[in-house]
């Protein structure tokens, strides 16, 4: 088995990079980076909406009794985990055909907490890698749904606290 080779697939080997798009650009680039764009708006703000309220209503079809029971409370966790895990598959494919479509660099990606002391820091990485239109939408959209959340928490959702006056 070779070094890059995985059940008979072959990967590039780690630290490897892709070479720089040379040529014409493909055609209708600017239609496609848009649609991407739509794309990753569209299930970003539906990981954060559409997934737990589908999974509600999944869940609330799934028990025949008008109390709420265990298999309800299953039927949307499992729903949720399975809807969230297919929405974050499609946002990172959306990102790496996104990457190719412009020509960015493959580099490694690498937790925080499996860097080296050592590592090279994180404001040097995306100094030279940059961050692309698909991410800055994903980053706007947790600070849109956190805001949303904590606007809805404290102004909206009243105290859970008993009146004992």
């Amino acid at each position: 088995m070779f070094a890059g080779e995985i059940r008979g697939r072959y990967t590039e080997p780690r630290g490897a990079q892709r070479p720089p798009r040379t040529g014409p650009p493909p055609r209708f680039m600017t239609l496609k980076r848009l649609t991407m764009a739509a794309a990753t708006a569209f299930l970003s703000i539906n990981l954060w909406t559409g997934a737990p309220l589908l999974a509600l209503w999944i869940g609330s079809h799934s028990s025949d009794d008008a109390v709420l029971s265990m298999q309800a409370v299953f039927v949307v966790v499992v729903t949720l985990a399975v809807l969230v895990f297919v929405m974050a598959l499609a946002l990172t494919w959306l990102n790496n055909t996104y990457d190719e479509l412009i020509g960015r660099p493959r580099s490694e990606r690498r937790l925080p907490w499996l860097r080296s002391m050592r590592a090279e820091a994180e404001t040097h990485i995306s100094s030279r890698v940059g961050v692309t239109m698909l991410e800055q939408i994903v980053v706007v959209t947790v600070y849109v749904a956190v805001i949303a959340l904590l606007v809805w928490f404290v102004f909206f959702a009243g105290s859970s606290l008993p009146n004992t006056v």
